[in-house]
């Protein structure tokens, strides 16, 4: 694998390596013993796409996902949750920066980190879903459908108020 300025590689086993970014006084870690959920918690449950969202409902998300945390120093910022099967596809979900980190690329940097993340190449197939970011997005390579009719949905945006 390629080395990417400012990526440390840690620790040995597949799926028990970890790596981590720096751009200090901010840095990225897949370390998820680092996560503070309380903040990830907090910040979904106010959002538009997970408004209400149950901890139990974000821990056991986080549990099964391969996450970025964005610290500045020790003080988790930032956020992005990958949905993986680590060989063909991957869904970006839960990508949020803290409004006192804003205006800063940082958004931008978590997600070209999750797309760079070592366990996530050869991917043949990248999702998200947003309501207001897609410049963001548009900037890292994602586009829009060019057949929107090949993708399904079962949607239920009220699943947390109930």
């Amino acid at each position: 694998m390629a080395s990417r300025p400012g990526m440390l590689r840690r620790s040995s086993g597949w799926l028990d390596e970890h790596v981590e970014w720096s751009r200090p006084p901010y840095r990225i870690t897949d370390r998820p013993e680092e996560l503070d959920l309380d903040r990830i918690h907090e910040f979904l449950r106010g959002s538009y796409w997970a408004h209400g969202v149950p901890r139990e409902t974000v821990e056991r998300s986080v549990r099964h996902s391969l996450n970025l945390g964005l610290f500045q120093d020790d003080r988790q910022v930032g956020f992005a949750r990958v949905v993986s099967d680590r060989a063909t596809f991957a869904y970006l979900a839960d990508v949020f920066v803290l409004e006192e980190a804003r205006g800063q690329g940082l958004g931008r940097w978590l997600v070209e980190t999750a797309l760079a993340h070592p366990d996530l190449q050869g991917l043949r197939r990248w999702l998200l879903a947003t309501r207001d970011a897609h410049a963001l997005y548009r900037k890292v390579g994602f586009t829009s459908l060019a057949d929107p009719t090949i993708l399904m949905t079962i949607h239920d945006p009220d699943i947390y108020l109930r």
